[in-house]
């Protein structure tokens, strides 16, 4: 079931909401950024977002074939989200769950992790190993 959520960076320049369903699940990626952040994400379309307020404080970070719009604010350096295409021709987010406020750590326990493996360009097959991830 969707839940509205809170986040922030560390100073709380940048904060937003979403409508979030940590129950569909969550997910870590071995890519290069990824790995070197130990990103923990929950993917939600575009419309579930709302910036409550730091667009003016966000930096952004692009690289390889730079379709993905990294996101962290420029006082703190905090990456709360990122966006990017959603395959279907719209937007989606990608946020930090671990920058959500307030969130019960009973329901970070819960909710499942997906494994994608785009250090190969394979979100269809967990990496052999996701210990470290």
């Amino acid at each position: 079931m969707k839940k509205t959520y809170r986040g922030s960076c560390h100073c709380g320049a940048v904060r937003y909401e979403a409508d979030i369903d940590l129950g569909q699940g969550t997910f870590k990626c071995n890519c290069s950024i990824c790995k070197k952040t130990r990103a923990w994400l929950a993917g939600v379309p575009a419309a579930d977002f709302r910036l409550l307020a730091g667009e003016d404080a966000l930096r952004e970070y692009q690289f390889g074939r730079k379709r993905l719009h990294h996101l962290f604010c420029g006082t703190c350096g905090v990456r709360s989200f990122s966006r990017g295409p959603d395959g279907k021709g719209g937007e989606m987010y990608a946020l930090r769950v671990n920058c959500l406020d307030g969130v019960d750590p009973a329901e970070l326990i819960a909710a499942p992790v997906r494994y994608f493996n785009m250090a190969h360009d394979d979100m269809k097959s967990p990496p052999a190993e996701t210990r470290h991830l």
